[in-house]
């Protein structure tokens, strides 16, 4: 009986979909277990085999949980909003729900292949107005809700108005706008409705706000920091430049201190929390406030050294900020003009990350210091940021080194008052250096009680005070796309409503063409049918917008993290039209037990959707403010491309082995062309590259041998690798066994095809445990002490791999097993039924298959997982080596309760021994109980 993989693959995935074997339920009396993966957009490309690693590894785990008595779910998704696809709808008109369709079907086929137990019942598409219609609802939430610091959570915007209509806005502890000034209840009840709505918009968790933004012109929409790349857009290598727009924000910035808090209280790599530390970066220090000669403005900025406020010779402010066209004096208007315009043109990464170029513009003004009330020259320089603190820097070059190398650039004179003093905050703290200063109000401080001195003063003042700062800055949620969800809000005189609840979800509208406006508007300004029709509650055409019924809706869409921000509560409940999800439901699953994803989205997705699940918290959606306790960043599985060798000179491609001294430039051959030696399919590479039809190919024995190098699996590198030739030539389950095998789940590992090869052997050599040519070999024969030693140790190995992620080492176990097992000539059904299950989180197919032909007619999945008893693996024998004058001619089994006489009486008796010594008496024979016998004489 053959081991048919293919029709065996086949045979189960299509029982697995029949049968739904793999749902999860919501009232199970088991105890539930809950396995994510970060789910995907799905690309025309489709899944290379670097893809499905997380997958695997989930599935494994997801499968194990089952065989343990766990209520598992397990589900998947598809992230389908997003830019790819609206690049292709404007390249070729085709609507991009039609090509998302398309590559989802792709997807979907390629992970049904690979025997994934995913329960698709539960499948959610962010694209689906099914789905979206409740991240339009927790926009409105959002939008309805103000962050109260004195309890420390959001609350309903309706508790603020009542705040405000009883005593006006002076005792009101809430995270807002920086420019919100103060009223009365009296004041707030003379306001008009708009200026009342106006000032609420200051406070809500969602708002609209004029913000920087990385605008890619060529893509037509805002980029978040994550999505440019060396100042170009990752998507298309596209210039992005710096400007205003008015956009939706996220008021995430409430939540900063519960986000670091939050980090203690789950099981995420250390890595993964430093990144979030370091970009929610919280700092202590004090606002100061520097006021510009001659004006009425201000200048606030934010240090954590206010205690070298004495050293400050200059200040300086971001390109963007505010106050810089209103400074600037006319002399040095040209030359601010055209550097901002050109520091618009850098990313704020770039800046961030240039250190070594400096530039910068003297704007004309100063500034006056709090204390001392010297000139100081205001500068702006692109080494500030406008998004961090409040864009303005005050200067000290003898304390900062950047600071230092900007005055000596630009030969700003450097005050010397901290010459030859160790002003570093270790110093203070450790030695209570003496600060010689312009002020007697620091003599003989140290650190800390020269920074609360400094902050006393301000306040005295009323020039600053203490605060705690966050680089963190809030979430722009605007992006001028088509291909997104869609805002429920219209707009009256200018302000944002909410679209009631009952009439979402509000859809994409059909659009001529996906680019923006020829007047620069966002893609939905091309529908003719995007109006709000507030009396009939429904979307009708442009042309009834009268601004008394009928009025504009938002042309913006969301960006990508909307979607992915709530889903995997979402999955709980994913059918239910009435509410985001039950009570029932999330009181049950609770929280995710494990998820698995890359580490690329640790500022992303990761941070974002804890700032949902901690909103959703507060409002009593959900019963944990954190949900993921524990999360794992797959490695990444690498490519190993393949290159050929040309000479500019000659044009000539020369094999590996024949470049001798020659100066050859490496370029890219597809490895689909490489066989498993090495050897370039030169007449597939020809057609496929016809510029080289005519070159010629040096070849070695008559080979073209390229070269190989290992970098990142990707199609313009022409190194990838599909999984579904992989399942055709070898099966799944080799693919499943070998991605695990590579090494430790989160290290990147390179791919190599020929490897495969060894999984399949495996699979192959444990299908012949159970038959033969004949058919079955199983029966009801006892097993061995040596079979149930085999078995236990590797139930015992496999479930402490499993507990603890480490898959590799599993398949190792599973070879080591399976060869014990083969060398054994273990036919007993007692050992093999307890192995296909041990097996099957890892090779479900092949283990289904024997399950079955063991003759269960349920499920393996269904199956628990076999105990561990320890008893099998306790020694009660030694074999012993039998020497003969040192050196050894025999082995021999002995009880270990044996002493000395028993063991020289046994070694003695045996017919081995009695063939070497003839007839001999030994003179002596030596016994170490439980390590040799040596027969001297």
């Amino acid at each position: 009986m053959q081991y048919n993989f293919n029709e065996i693959e086949a045979k189960w995935q299509k029982y697995w979909a029949k049968n739904q074997t793999f749902k999860a339920e919501n009232n199970s009396k088991k105890e539930k277990f809950y396995v994510l993966d970060m789910f995907p957009y799905p690309s025309g490309a489709g899944l290379h085999v670097g893809h499905p690693l997380g997958y695997i590894a989930s599935d494994i785990y997801a499968r194990y949980k089952r065989h343990k008595g766990f209520n598992v779910l397990h589900p998947m998704g598809y992230d389908s909003f997003g830019l790819p696809a609206e690049q292709y709808a404007i390249q070729t008109g085709q609507h991009p729900a039609i090509t998302t369709e398309t590559n989802i079907k792709r997807y979907r086929e390629q992970l049904d292949k690979i025997g994934f137990s995913f329960d698709w019942s539960r499948e959610v598409r962010t694209s689906d107005p099914k789905y979206y219609k409740w991240t339009q609802w927790i926009f409105i939430q959002l939008f309805n809700s103000w962050y109260n610091v004195d309890v420390d959570k959001a609350e309903d915007i309706q508790s603020l108005i009542a705040v405000f209509e009883k005593v006006g806005n002076t005792k009101v502890n809430a995270v807002c706008d920086d420019d919100v000034a103060a009223f009365s209840a009296k004041e707030w009840h003379a306001f008009s409705n708009q200026k009342q709505q106006e000032i609420l918009l200051k406070y809500r968790l969602t708002y609209l706000a004029e913000t920087e933004v990385n605008w890619c012109p060529a893509l037509g929409t805002v980029l978040a920091n994550d999505e440019i790349v060396n100042g170009v857009s990752e998507r298309g290598g596209h210039p992005v430049v710096r400007k205003k727009m008015t956009q939706w924000s996220m008021r995430i910035t409430a939540y900063a201190q519960r986000l670091l808090d939050g980090l203690d209280k789950i099981d995420w790599p250390q890595p993964l929390k430093d990144s979030q530390t370091n970009w929610i970066g919280r700092s202590e220090g004090a606002t100061v406030e520097f006021r510009v000669q001659n004006s009425e403005f201000g200048i606030p900025v934010f240090t954590t050294r206010p205690d070298t406020i004495f050293g400050v010779s200059f200040m300086t402010l971001a390109p963007e900020h505010q106050l810089v066209s209103k400074i600037t004096t006319p002399e040095q208007q040209t030359k601010v003009d055209a550097y901002v315009k050109a520091t618009a043109k850098r990313s704020e990464r770039d800046r961030m990350a240039d250190v070594k170029t400096i530039t910068g513009v003297f704007t004309g003004a100063y500034a006056e210091h709090p204390f001392t009330k010297e000139p100081i020259p205001i500068w702006i320089g692109d080494y500030v940021l406008a998004g961090y603190g409040t864009g303005a820097v005050m200067s000290v070059p003898c304390g900062d080194q950047r600071d230092y190398d900007f005055a000596k650039h630009f030969n700003i004179p450097i005050p010397n008052i901290f010459e030859g003093i160790d002003i570093s905050e270790e110093a203070f703290a450790d030695k209570a250096t003496t600060v010689i200063a312009n002020s007697d109000f620091l003599n003989g401080l140290s650190y800390k009680k020269a920074v609360n001195r400094v902050i006393f003063e301000l306040e005295k003042i009323g020039q600053g005070e203490g605060k705690i700062n966050y680089r963190l800055r809030d979430a722009v949620f605007s992006r001028q796309r088509y291909w997104g969800e869609p805002f429920p809000v219209y707009y009256v005189d200018g302000l944002p409503q909410m679209i009631e609840a009952q009439h979402l979800p509000i859809t994409l509208p059909e659009v001529e063409k996906y680019l923006p406006t020829e007047t620069g508007e966002p893609p939905l300004g091309n529908a003719t049918v995007w109006a709000w029709d507030r009396l009939k509650a429904r979307v009708v055409s442009n042309d009834l917008i009268d601004n008394g019924n009928v009025f504009p809706l938002e042309l913006n869409t969301m960006p990508g993290w909307a979607g992915s921000s709530q889903y995997f509560n979402r999955y709980m409940d994913p059918l239910n039209g009435d509410e985001i999800f039950s009570k029932e439901a999330i009181n049950y699953w609770q929280d995710v037990d494990l998820y698995i994803g890359g580490s690329e989205h640790a500022t992303g997705h990761l941070l974002y959707s804890r700032f949902w699940q901690k909103f959703m918290f507060d409002k009593g959606l959900v019963p944990k403010d954190e949900y993921a306790k524990k999360l794992i960043n797959q490695g990444m599985i690498t490519g190993t491309s393949a290159f050929v060798y040309r000479e500019e000179e000659t044009g000539n491609v020369y094999s590996k082995g024949k470049i001798g001294n020659k100066t050859v430039t490496p370029i890219h051959a597809d490895v689909s062309m490489v066989n498993a030696s090495d050897e370039l399919d030169v007449e597939a590479f020809k057609k496929w590259q016809p510029e080289y039809k005519d070159a010629k190919f040096v070849l070695e024995d008559g080979k073209y041998i390229v070269g190989r190098e290992v970098e990142k699996m990707s199609k313009s590198k022409y190194n990838v690798v599909s999984p579904d030739s992989i399942c055709v030539e070898y099966g799944a389950d080799s693919l499943r066994l070998y991605e695990m095998f590579l090494g430790p789940l989160e290290q990147s590992k390179p791919w190599n095809t020929a490897g495969i090869t060894g999984t399949h052997s495996f699979l192959k050599k444990l299908w012949r445990l159970y038959f033969d040519v004949n058919g079955a070999k199983f029966n009801d024969t006892e097993p061995t002490k040596e079979n149930l030693k085999t078995l236990h140790k590797t139930i015992k190995k496999v479930e402490e791999d499993i507990e603890n992620f480490s898959f590799n080492t599993s398949v190792s176990t599973f070879m080591i097993c399976v060869n014990e097992l083969s060398a054994q000539k273990c036919t007993s059904r007692a050992i093999l039924e307890p192995l296909a299950i041990v097996v099957s989180p890892y090779a479900p197919h092949i283990a289904e298959e024997l399950w079955e032909q063991l003759g269960h007619t349920e499920s393996i999945s269904t199956a628990p997982f076999p105990i561990f008893d320890a008893s099998y693996l306790v020694e009660d024998s030694k074999e012993y080596p039998i020497s003969f004058n040192g050196k050894m001619r025999f082995t021999l089994e002995l009880p270990l309760d044996l002493d000395r006489d028993g063991i020289e009486a046994a070694v003695m008796a045996h017919e081995k021994t009695q063939q070497q010594l003839e007839g001999r008496t030994p003179k002596k024979i030596i016994v170490v109980p439980g390590k040799i016998v040596n027969i001297v004489g």
